[in-house]
């Protein structure tokens, strides 16, 4: 059962995509043909393959952030990442704040991720 509060932080993190979409869309990252090459959704799940991969390499050596330099790099990065997610799911038309709530649920349930499972012989260590 889904409460209030998991609604409207589904409802929120829904308004988070359409804005991330509408930013890339605006931004003209999209083309009308995009929905016929079969390439388009790997190379825009690719693409935040390499913003983790920036964030792991700014994380890994304390750096500032090469456009905001304010801002630690991994969390810049990190930002990137979550906005071409939401960029894509807002392109697919998913339901991205009902799945995280709902997931986030699940995962409260699951016996690999209590801590007595993952102290165990080959539990998930991390």
């Amino acid at each position: 059962m889904t409460t209030l509060q998991e609604k409207e932080l589904a409802a929120e993190l829904n308004i988070l995509v359409q804005t991330c979409h509408n930013a890339s869309l605006a931004a003209h990252w999209w083309h009308d043909l995009d929905h016929l090459n079969p390439h388009v959704v790997p190379t825009k799940i690719a693409l935040m393959h390499s913003e983790l991969s920036e964030a792991l390499e700014g994380y890994r050596k304390n750096l500032p952030d090469e456009h905001l330099p304010h801002r630690k790099s991994v969390e810049v990065e990190l930002a990137d990442a979550i906005i071409r997610i939401c960029d894509l799911a807002g392109w697919l038309q998913l339901d991205l704040g009902g799945a995280f709530v709902e997931k986030l649920a699940y995962n409260k349930t699951r016996e690999d991720h209590k801590m007595v499972s993952r102290s165990k012989i080959h539990g998930k260590r991390f």
